[in-house]
């Protein structure tokens, strides 16, 4: 849930590449749901209006953070850091055989953006320095 979801919708099609399936807008103005595809992840998205929903930017943050497999994690970066998104972590390489980034966008969501790089077996799957 966001305070603005027009808004939000034009941020994540111009950031994240996303594509918007459906939109039904709210009688008294705003968005009631919509749902968007981010390199063929589906998400659903609305204004807060009523309900038990609250956008991350009225708590101060969240605890939650959308995980995306997309093609190119850098190229994803450049484009929704011109767009406003916060880097919160760059582009990198990690021990589970995907490069990731971490960002914070307009409206208080976290994301990572992952791009697999290899298959790692369980028995090597352990974080650096361990």
């Amino acid at each position: 849930m966001v305070s603005d979801a027009p808004a939000a919708l034009s941020f994540y099609r111009r950031a994240f590449g996303a594509v918007e399936d459906f939109r039904l807008d709210h009688p008294g103005g705003g968005v009631l749901h919509a749902e968007i595809r981010i390199a063929g992840a589906v998400l659903m998205l609305g204004d807060v209006s009523e309900g038990p929903f609250t956008a991350p930017t009225a708590l101060g943050g969240t605890s939650t953070a959308l995980h995306v497999f997309v093609p190119d994690v850098d190229a994803l970066v450049r484009t929704a850091v011109a767009e406003g998104a916060e880097l919160l972590q760059a582009p990198a390489d990690q021990f589970h055989g995907d490069r990731t980034a971490i960002l914070r966008d307009p409206f208080g969501h976290l994301w990572v953006f992952l791009t697999h790089l290899k298959d790692v077996s369980l028995s090597d799957l352990r974080p650096t320095g361990s």
